[in-house]
């Protein structure tokens, strides 16, 4: 019976009724489908960290009651242009040994194996510039294998006893760990994969607590219209029972039917995502695709949180269903809101940047529900300021709106608030570009002391028979010393690689590079957090503009019967836009400074340095941004209070 009523009362609403169930259902996809993607970018990295955990050897402890050795492992990089080679070097102890990820047997003394995009590589530039330093490839590396597709990997076996698996490494990034004895190819995720790890969770918060906010808010969505029927309902009889489920039931349906398109929108741009560069290269498209069980934990989340949104909402009706028929201002709120926030931004200033990712996360989650609750509050406030200092009509109209209901009010205008406080996090933390200082190209491999004269000698005949000319010299006051061959600052990226071929092998387990190299993973992350900011950034002035937009159409269409009579009274509609406008503005200006502020607070105790050029400017983008999203959402729904004004008939629900 109340399931049978409420499609009833959902399909009988009328045109402008059944257009705030579209809008309603136009939020929930969007709030869905950007939620997977949220929670599908963690699941992605995850995925990445375990291909690539076999390149990271684990030692094995061996003993009479351990497991023995069945291989020595040891991985580094080599690089070629301006891209890295991960380069693992691999030697059986026992016949049988596990073959490596993406390989149909382990590598024989002698093989070199390349990834895909390393094979091509090497077949297009000249020989002296790569493919001298792995000749003869016996075979291609499968996807397995792979970190990200057009990854650059080489797999090369040896000999135990070879200087490559024998030779002291140093404990620099580039190369890596190793020569280690190893009981298996599982290894553990890299160090720069769990960097990684961590990054994506906080934003990850960074974008899932506002799509939480919307996707609560869309529950409300038209809420005066839901709840003058259902109070209707409660004065001629239907018990409080009744009224939520028949509330859960619309908001469930909508909501459900929305979670669906999300997903299926998802699914469809997922191969678009996937060419999203982050630490070093694209995507499988099969990492974007959450598990099904998460997935299907998605879809059940998202109707159950509508549907708890909604029943929150009608406590008012349940409670007092003549209240709403004689249309009452709702008490006012509290000011312990405000102390919410309060508590949870004193607890940042105790945090580091070593603190635990977790920890962060949580805090960072905390302030942006803390300063959703408190938003409200805050607006009411800001009507009451507006009302009483209001010299014009619109004003006047404007402030009373906001006392009459912040809640209404704060949901337009939440998201760009949400997101201001983002861009204030993000973009106190944009970080800024290496120095270029534009010195001349130099090669440089570290080699034992005793060796190195010897080793220098060997560098200048080698680069002499490739053709490159270079002045060699031997450097540095520890027990290893550096070769550096000068190329001059004429070299250009051939001439390089060039060099690199010459002198590759020329000390085992040593590569040479240039200093570009040696600060090329730090270059490459913060290239990637850059990135990462503008996902973060794009994605919640989606939100944001989305939220705007929606649920400024639908406060006319739940206002439509008091801007209909105010017209029919002589107001002009310009007056009654005018108010509509200065109704998000002004809260919008208050709490979006405000919450970037509330941002960029919480960011201190992370920042490295001063603000960058590249941070102010993120600002001031994401201020402009976030004004002429809502100035541009507000405007299109102008002709629908032209439309509501010309026809104040009473509603047919």
């Amino acid at each position: 019976m109340n399931l049978d009523l409420t499609w009833r009362l959902l399909r009988g609403g009328g045109r402008k009724s059944l257009l705030g169930t579209w809008l309603t259902l136009g939020a929930v996809i969007v709030s869905t489908a950007l939620l997977l993607f949220a929670v599908a970018a963690n699941f992605a990295f995850a995925a990445r960290g375990e291909r690539g955990a076999w390149r990271n050897p684990v030692p094995v402890e061996e003993g009479p009651f351990k497991e023995g050795a069945v291989a020595v492992e040891a991985a580094r990089f080599d690089f070629v242009g301006d891209q890295a080679i991960t380069v693992v070097d691999l030697a059986a102890l026992k016949a049988g040994a596990p073959a490596p990820p993406g390989m149909p047997r382990f590598p024989a003394p002698g093989e070199v194996w390349l990834s895909p995009a390393l094979a091509e590589l090497a077949e297009r530039l000249p020989a002296d510039q790569l493919a001298g330093r792995y000749p003869h490839p016996k075979g291609v590396l499968g996807d397995e294998a792979l970190v990200h597709p057009g990854e650059l990997v080489v797999v090369v076996g040896h000999e135990p006893d070879d200087p490559e698996l024998t030779a002291a490494r140093s404990d620099d990034w580039i190369l890596g760990k190793g020569p280690a004895r190893v009981a298996s190819l599982a290894g553990t995720p890299s160090e720069d994969s769990e960097a990684y790890r961590a990054l994506t969770l906080v934003a990850s918060v960074l974008m899932v607590v506002p799509l939480l906010v919307f996707g609560g808010a869309a529950a409300r969505l038209t809420v005066a219209r839901r709840d003058q029927r259902l109070a209707t309902l409660r004065l001629v009889g239907a018990t409080p029972g009744q009224v939520v489920r028949m509330t859960v039931a619309e908001a469930v349906i909508v909501a459900l039917a929305g979670a669906l398109l999300g997903a299926a929108g998802y699914a469809a741009a997922a191969p678009l995502l996937a060419r999203i560069p982050i630490a070093g290269g694209t995507w499988f498209v099969s990492d974007l695709f959450p598990h099904p069980l998460i997935l299907a934990g998605v879809l059940v989340a998202v109707p159950l949180l509508v549907g708890l949104s909604a029943v929150v909402g009608l406590r008012r009706v349940v409670v007092s269903p003549l209240g709403v028929a004689r249309r009452e201002t709702p008490p006012a709120m509290r000011f312990v809101r405000v102390v919410a926030l309060l508590a949870v931004l004193a607890v940042f200033p105790m945090l580091s940047r070593g603190s635990s990712v977790g920890i962060v996360a949580v805090a960072v989650g905390l302030a942006f529900l803390c300063l959703n609750v408190t938003g409200p509050w805050v607006v009411g406030l800001i009507g009451r300021v507006t009302a009483r200092t209001a010299r014009a009509p619109a004003r006047l109209l404007a402030g009373r709106r906001l006392v009459d209901d912040p809640r209404a009010a704060w949901r337009t205008v939440s998201g760009v608030a949400l997101t201001g406080f983002v861009a204030g996090f993000l973009g106190l933390l944009s970080p800024g570009l290496f120095a270029d200082d534009e010195a001349p190209a130099q090669l440089r491999v570290s080699a034992p002391a005793a060796q190195a004269p010897e080793i220098a000698g060997q560098a200048r005949d080698r680069l002499r028979a490739a053709g490159v000319t270079a002045e060699v010299k031997v450097t540095g006051e520890s027990s290893d010393k550096v070769v550096v061959a000068a190329l001059g600052s004429g070299a250009d990226t051939a001439t390089i690689d060039r060099a690199r071929t010459a002198l590759a092998g020329l000390v085992p387990g040593r590569t040479p590079t240039t200093a570009d190299d040696d600060q090329r993973f730090g270059i490459q992350i913060l290239a990637d957090v850059r990135v990462g900011t503008i996902v973060v950034l794009s994605v919640s002035f989606l939100v944001a503009i989305a939220s705007s937009g929606i649920t400024a159409a639908s406060s006319v269409l739940d206002r439509r019967q008091t801007y209909g009579l105010l017209r029919l009274a002589g107001t002009p509609l310009e007056v009654l836009d005018r108010a509509r406008r200065a109704e998000t503005l002004i809260p919008l200006t208050v709490m979006g400074g405000g919450a970037i502020l509330v941002g960029v607070f919480c960011a201190t105790p992370f920042m490295i340095g001063g603000m960058s050029t590249v941070g102010v400017i993120t600002l001031a983008g994401c201020v402009v941004v976030g004004f002429a999203g809502v100035i541009g959402a507000g405007a299109l729904s102008r002709p629908l209070l032209r439309s509501v004004t010309a026809d104040p008939a009473p509603r047919p629900d």
